[in-house]
């Protein structure tokens, strides 16, 4: 069987296991873990505190610094209330195109590095290949950022991260980091008809939101030199305001759901900062000269570094020359490539499939980027030695 059918016949057994984000992935990671154990490599497990999701960390040749890592999640989104032409859990393949929930997003990657293992077992005698298949990705990188930290204490380490999210094999060197939180408000329930006599969560909750919407249009003036984002300026999006339980009620309690998108560290504190402060000296003292006890506590979602454009890159510089790319782009989506490079790792984004197929009923992924993802994979090789 030729490398293409076998990497077509992996990303079947693959798709087989239902890993959405708020299910267990152990299955499949201990699954890969015995087939890249079988072609040489050393493995590593790493659980979260639960014990039902883990990271796969594997190395293939020799023990020294510098290797190329190849990272993907293992992770995929819900099928619920998607209308689906098949079993989204069972891969068909139809005119070209193999469908199936996470095909390209991003278990092809997956299954085209893992199948070029044993190859890279020969090839790899200079320069060590690693695989990285991490949990929670689409719920905020969590497996990633708990894997860095991992990697971050270790002498010996990668120094080229290779992250195969759908591209169309295009080559990427940036994208805005995400932000999200959820704030919560606390009041004071009280009878519609005396508002003075409570703390009416909504209306602060509403305050801070008018707060939001003013920093949205002060970050359009901190848009750095030469941004090349679409838009070049860190967003902000109010995804929802919920609160109250009946008209004549003063709200007991609200919640605000935002987030940020960043395009430079800066802006982050910059945000942080000021609505801290906002809340600190504005809201809570007015919410608490009624009710000590009324609060307002942030919940943090995710927080996940973008990935920043770099003039020096060696991933970049590698992937360009393996595809014969002559320029590298940003995308609007975001990717745990932020998180590698925040550890000193170079970083880039390459992988087969449209990042228009993900999280989409009948997704799907083309032959043809699964068979240009392993020529890449397989140009790799050679770098190993």
């Amino acid at each position: 069987m030729d490398l293409l059918a076998q990497t077509r016949d992996l990303l079947g057994q693959l798709i087989a296991f239902p890993t959405v984000s708020a299910d267990s992935n152990l299955a499949l990671v201990e699954f890969l873990a015995d087939r890249l154990e079988d072609a040489g490599a050393r493995v590593e497990l790493h659980r979260d505190a639960t014990g039902a999701k883990a990271n796969l960390f594997a190395t293939i040749g020799p023990e020294v610094d510098g290797g190329i890592l190849l990272s993907g999640h293992s992770d995929v989104v819900p099928v619920a209330d998607q209308n689906w032409s098949s079993d989204p859990f069972v891969m068909s393949e139809r005119e070209g195109r193999l469908y199936g929930r996470g095909t390209c997003d991003m278990k092809g990657f997956i299954a085209a590095a893992v199948a070029m293992a044993p190859r890279y077992a020969r090839m790899a005698r200079s320069r060590p290949v690693h695989f990285a298949f991490t949990h929670d990705e689409e719920v905020g990188c969590i497996g990633a950022q708990a894997l860095a930290q991992i990697l971050r204490g270790r002498a010996v380490r990668p120094a080229v991260a290779i992250i195969g999210e759908p591209t169309m094999m295009r080559v990427i060197e940036g994208h805005k980091g995400c932000y999200e939180y959820s704030v919560h408000f606390t009041g004071l329930e009280g009878h519609g008809s005396a508002p003075d006599r409570g703390v009416n969560a909504v209306e602060y909750a509403v305050r801070f939101v008018a707060r939001l919407l003013e920093l949205k249009e002060r970050l359009k003036e901190r848009v750095p030199a030469g941004g090349r984002f679409d838009p070049p300026w860190t967003t902000i999006n109010t995804g929802a305001l919920v609160g109250g339980v009946a008209h004549n009620v003063i709200a007991g309690r609200a919640r605000v759901d935002w987030e940020m998108r960043p395009v430079q560290p800066e802006d982050v504190e910059f945000v942080k900062t000021d609505l801290h402060d906002f809340c600190t000296h504005q809201l809570l003292p007015q919410m608490r000269g009624v009710s000590p006890s009324a609060d307002i506590v942030t919940e943090i979602i995710g927080e996940v570094d973008g990935l920043v454009p770099a003039g020096a890159n060696e991933a970049r510089d590698i992937v360009m020359e393996l595809t014969g790319a002559n320029g590298a782009d940003l995308v609007p989506f975001g990717t745990e490539a932020g998180i590698f490079q925040a550890i000193g790792m170079s970083a880039v984004i390459c992988g087969p499939g449209s990042i228009d197929q993900a999280h989409k009923p009948d997704e799907y992924l083309a032959i043809e980027q699964l068979s240009q993802c392993l020529s890449m994979l397989g140009r790799l090789g050679a770098r190993l030695g």
